[in-house]
């Protein structure tokens, strides 16, 4: 019904357009839909295709004209729920949350199919599994989440996780954090984990995923609002369109898709760039059957994760929390 709706709504434009250019006056068929993206943090490689689809036209091949905005102190979800931004990244551990809270702020696609974050220390700092986490300091963000994990971690070795001394670094870089008094931190090593490559630091890393499948969630999402969806159906499904597009692009391109990020945000270092999106480029789909699908057993496995270690007042209605509706069709 969504498509039969969005083709008779096409077809009314077009006849618009047809009666302005017959009488003479201005058609609009140029003007663009403005549409507001909220990033989840500063642009980094994560975010390639949104500007993939900016810098070559995707967006506005679908009508659309998108200003990519930085989340400030609100944050994406709640800058998406309160109707200030159409569209936000987000990530399955938050979003889960704020479902939780009552924020209708929903999953429209996974950025990434599986979860590349981890545990990471220098080589130098011993840590080889999470029983050497014993004894040293973990500097993080005061997330509660943060001690749950630890502490799954550090079980399947029989070891404890209040013996670990946790601190909050607050916005300190990891490799500033590890020089003074944090011996590991979680990171992102599609970014940080790259940078130390080049740094010629060496790190020993531990992945969630390859101590529990049930932490391979999604991180990070696009998000859009239960309201957007309902009232703007044919909107979320033109954005889609394009940043699927993008990402597709830097998935087949990524050199080139590196070089466009680099020109839409000079402040980035050229050579982390290239060097992380050669990394990223093939997992943003990896093996799932197109970009952006998501798998209901994700959502549910995560959140009973996160009920079970006591994160979440209730259970999560998964299939609420996330949609593959407005994903592109595969050709």
């Amino acid at each position: 019904m969504r498509k039969l709706l969005l083709l008779f709504s096409t077809f009314l434009v077009l006849a618009a357009c047809s009666s302005g250019e017959e009488s003479g006056t201005a058609s609009g068929k140029d003007k663009k839909q403005e549409v507001k993206l909220v990033l989840d943090w500063t642009p980094n490689t994560n975010h390639t295709g949104l500007y993939v689809a900016q810098a070559e036209g995707y967006f506005a091949e679908q009508g659309l004209d998108v200003e990519i905005m930085l989340p400030g102190e609100a944050g994406a979800d709640q800058l998406v729920a309160s109707g200030k931004a159409d569209f936000g990244i987000s990530a399955q551990e938050t979003l889960t949350e704020a479902r939780i809270q009552g924020v209708p702020v929903v999953s429209i696609g996974a950025i990434i199919q599986h979860n590349t974050s981890g545990f990471a220390s220098p080589k130098k700092k011993g840590i080889k599994s999470p029983e050497d986490f014993e004894g040293k300091t973990y500097g993080g963000w005061g997330a509660p989440v943060e001690k749950a994990v630890l502490s799954s971690l550090m079980e399947k070795d029989n070891a404890d996780v209040e013996k670990v001394n946790i601190i909050n670094m607050g916005n300190t870089d990891f490799f500033t954090a590890v020089k003074r008094d944090v011996d590991f931190a979680w990171i992102y090593y599609g970014w940080t984990g790259i940078e130390a490559e080049l740094r010629g630091q060496k790190l020993n890393m531990m992945y969630l995923t390859d101590y529990s499948k049930k932490l391979d969630y999604y991180t990070p999402v696009l998000t859009t609002s239960e309201k957007m969806m309902a009232e703007n159906p044919e909107t979320v499904e033109a954005f889609m369109a394009a940043v699927s597009k993008g990402y597709q692009f830097a998935i087949e391109k990524p050199d080139k898709a590196a070089d466009i990020l680099i020109e839409a945000v000079p402040d980035l270092d050229p050579e982390l760039v290239r060097a992380s999106q050669e990394w990223l480029s093939p997992k943003y789909q990896a093996d799932a059957e197109r970009w952006g699908q998501q798998d209901i057993k994700v959502w549910k496995n995560y959140a009973e994760w996160m009920y079970n270690h006591n994160l979440l007042d209730k259970k999560l209605k998964a299939e609420e929390a996330f949609t593959n509706e407005f994903l592109p069709e595969n050709k």
